[in-house]
């Protein structure tokens, strides 16, 4: 089993999906579910997992068993969109996409050149992350460097995955939050340099969305693309009626919104795109065809009335599908409130997502979504040993529909209806313990 001395063994009940799937219906027969299980990491990754009666005698004599009875652990939950430093005004009240960018998020955001600033917010967002047993997310930053180098020197203390990005932006928002085509292609490549692929940390080129950049500022980020082809690319796409509208008006020359991006050279399998709501055939077929894939946001999309996301249709499509927070007009950092938030959404299109659909969203689905499959989202030996270990319990009402519960289907279906951050029992990052409940 390797160094006696690395070695962890967690003793639970273990969930995890066992391959990535092309189709929802064959989510639930890749499903593994080990009621009395034992997991042995070493050194950040998963070693070995199984049964307690097929484990119990490969445990070496000098380790202790984390023992979890009734915990459920999961792969640690993927967040594929999230603005860190939207984070205090999160439940701003009262508006649609645009305004709300005037009003709350600009005017917040300015406060991010602040070094000190920027490293006291990265502490509180990755401190929520684990609280809620989120261990990978994918993040925008602001305009200033110094938003990305905290939330990364963040990350980089406990060696957790992280894909962030300073926001490209030169047009069509306050002056104070200007850069230029020049600025934003030096800043970025500084932080690609400097950050891309130190240790589990990866940089995404962050145009805010087509209507604050210029063609000349896409060019630039395309040209990133370009000289760095393994960063991310993630941005915004067809979340509100009216910003597809401006984005036409913006760019009457290009085809669709996507087809903005598209001309540019950022779409493609590490190409991240929020929201995707309103989308044309065509933009559909670009998705697909480019391996692109996008964060399917429910409680940002509910919050500002901006629309329901057609899961099925990105399904029946082939194009990759994760699950964002979208803190702040998303409402909460919980994945489990996302989920049930998700489940609404689909219930008001008669589509009715089960517990096992979900679930495969924030975790394997979500790491297929990020082209990390093969390094997160499940319980595969040698994967990163990032996890969650779940409290089905954690409160009366819980407990009284966990004891009437009939199922796994059940159990798993009521733990996303009725958990929040006190189910997150404990949090582990690279093998590492690194939230536990009080």
């Amino acid at each position: 089993m390797g160094c006696n001395h690395t070695i962890k063994v967690i003793r639970a009940s273990f969930l995890d999906i066992l391959s990535v799937v092309d189709d929802p219906a064959d989510i639930e027969k890749n499903l593994r579910f080990i009621e009395d299980g034992l997991m042995f990491v070493a050194n950040g990754r998963i070693e070995w997992i199984g049964t307690w009666e097929e484990g119990k005698d490969k445990i070496p004599a000098d380790v202790r068993v984390r023992s979890y009875p009734g915990k459920i652990v999961m792969p640690g939950f993927i967040d594929t969109h999230i603005h860190y430093p939207q984070s205090e005004m999160v439940g701003a009240y009262g508006e649609q996409l645009l305004e709300w960018l005037d009003n709350y998020v600009f005017p917040t955001e300015a406060r991010y050149k602040d070094k000190d600033y920027a490293k006291e917010m990265s502490e509180f967002f990755v401190k929520q992350l684990l609280r809620n047993g989120t261990t990978t997310a994918m993040v925008f930053g602001t305009v200033h460097p110094e938003s990305v180098n905290s939330l990364f020197e963040v990350a980089e203390n406990i060696n957790m995955r992280m894909i962030a990005g300073k926001v490209m932006m030169d047009r069509n928002a306050p002056d104070y939050l200007l850069d230029t085509p020049e600025i934003s292609y030096n800043q970025s490549k500084e932080l690609i340099e400097k950050w891309h692929k130190r240790g589990r940390l990866l940089y995404a080129i962050t145009p805010r969305f087509a209507p604050t950049s210029s063609p000349e500022q896409l060019d630039v980020a395309g040209r990133l693309k370009q000289e760095f082809p393994d960063t991310y690319v993630h941005t915004h796409l067809c979340e509100n009626k009216d910003e597809i509208k401006w984005v036409k008006e913006l760019f009457p020359e290009r085809a669709s919104y996507l087809d903005v991006y598209h001309h540019h050279g950022l779409t493609g399998p590490k190409s991240i795109f929020a929201h995707s709501i309103h989308l044309e055939d065509c933009e559909w077929d670009c998705l697909h065809e480019t391996d692109s894939a996008v964060s399917f946001c429910p409680t940002s999309n509910l919050y500002l009335g901006s629309g329901l996301f057609k899961l099925q249709e990105a399904w029946k499509r082939k194009v990759k599908v994760g699950v964002g927070t979208d803190i702040g007009a998303g409402t909460t950092f919980s994945m489990m409130q996302t989920l049930n938030e998700a489940y609404k959404v689909m219930q008001l299109q008669d589509y009715r997502l089960s517990a096992f659909e979900a679930f495969y969203l924030a975790t394997l689905g979500g790491a297929k979504s990020l082209s990390l499959d093969h390094l997160i989202g499940n319980f595969e030996i040698g994967k990163e040993a990032d996890f969650v270990v779940i409290d089905p319990c954690a409160t009366p009402l819980q407990q009284l529909r966990y004891d009437n519960s009939k199922s796994l289907a059940d159990e798993l279906f009521v733990l996303i209806t009725l958990s929040d951050d006190r189910s997150i029992y404990r949090t582990y990052v690279d093998g590492q313990l690194v939230y536990a409940r009080n």
